[in-house]
Order: structure tokens, then C-alpha cells, then sequence
């Protein structure tokens, strides 16, 4: 006779992938990763909330690392003293800030939350001690982030190139 205890004890146990890795899953710095893998960067991010018309970080802030959007929207902005421009407008699974991940630099854009927000932040320190740890892991999301600032830079330069 099979007890009903020990058909179920398993089932279903750990299979369900988190919101927070679904949204890993589509952002190109985390991809190709296994899902093992994805699960450990998972434990490395820190959800942040933002309502309307809050912050995320200013221009010439500080900058600590990158923001996925679980939910909500972001705008990117550049306020030059004279006028805010508009970068980008962001929603669902965009990311940014990633360039804070590579350097010391203030941030050379804004972000401000246009929704109520759900963000998850992937920190420079945090990256540091993931490359002690697991080099390889690292490595692939190195890698990554270059393709990522190198297809950027190249639709820069193609915007560029035709306003000239």
C-alpha cells in the first residue's frame, strides 16, 4: 500500500521559479546562465519598492550597481540645470544602471519611478564577492555586460552618425 505522506513530500518541491528569476531570465547581462546559477544571483540582489515620483538615484549620484524592474516603470533622465530630458522610459524586466557595476563614476543620468515600483538591485559589492566565490559565474556575467555596453555603444554611434 502507498502512504499518501510519502507520495506528496516531494511534489512539486522547488520547481516554481520566483518572479525575481523570471526576470533575471530576461535581461541579457544574466544570459545563458543555468537556472542553478540564476537562483544563486538571485540571493545576491536586493528588492527595493519606489513610489510615484520617488527616486531611484539622482544624476552625479553616487553609483552602486544596477536595477532590474520586476514591476512598475522608470524614466531615465539628464538634467542639464536649464531642462530635464527624457532617455529612456522604462516598464517589466528592463534594466539599468549597469555601467555602475564597471566603475567609480557619479551617475551620469537620473531615474525617478513613474509607477509604484518593484526594482531589484544587483550591486557592485555584491559582483566583487561572486567573483571570489565563483569566478566562472562572474565571468559569464562579465562577458555579458561587455556585449551589453558594446551593442549600446554601436546603436550610439549609428543614432550619431545620422544626425550628421
Amino acid at each position: 500500500m502507498k502512504s499518501p505522506l510519502w507520495s506528496n513530500l516531494f511534489h512539486n518541491w522547488n520547481t516554481q521559479e520566483s518572479e525575481n528569476v523570471l526576470a533575471l531570465k530576461e535581461v541579457p547581462v544574466f544570459a545563458g546562465l543555468s537556472d542553478k546559477e540564476l537562483f544563486e544571483i538571485e540571493k545576491l540582489t536586493h528588492e527595493r519598492k519606489y513610489q510615484a515620483g520617488e527616486n531611484v538615484f539622482k544624476q552625479l549620484a553616487p553609483a552602486e550597481g544596477m536595477f532590474i524592474i520586476i514591476s512598475g516603470s522608470v524614466e531615465i533622465y539628464f538634467d542639464n540645470g536649464e531642462s530635464k530630458n527624457i532617455l529612456a522610459e522604462l516598464k517589466d524586466h528592463d534594466f539599468f544602471g549597469e555601467i555602475a557595476l564597471l566603475d567609480e563614476k557619479p551617475r551620469s543620468a537620473g531615474a525617478i519611478a513613474t509607477t509604484p515600483s518593484v526594482l531589484l538591485g544587483f550591486f557592485k559589492p555584491d559582483l566583487l564577492s561572486l567573483m571570489e566565490r565563483n569566478p566562472v559565474l562572474s565571468s559569464k556575467i562579465l562577458t555579458n555586460l561587455g556585449m551589453v555596453l558594446a551593442e549600446r555603444l554601436r546603436k550610439t554611434n549609428e543614432l550619431l552618425a545620422e544626425k550628421s
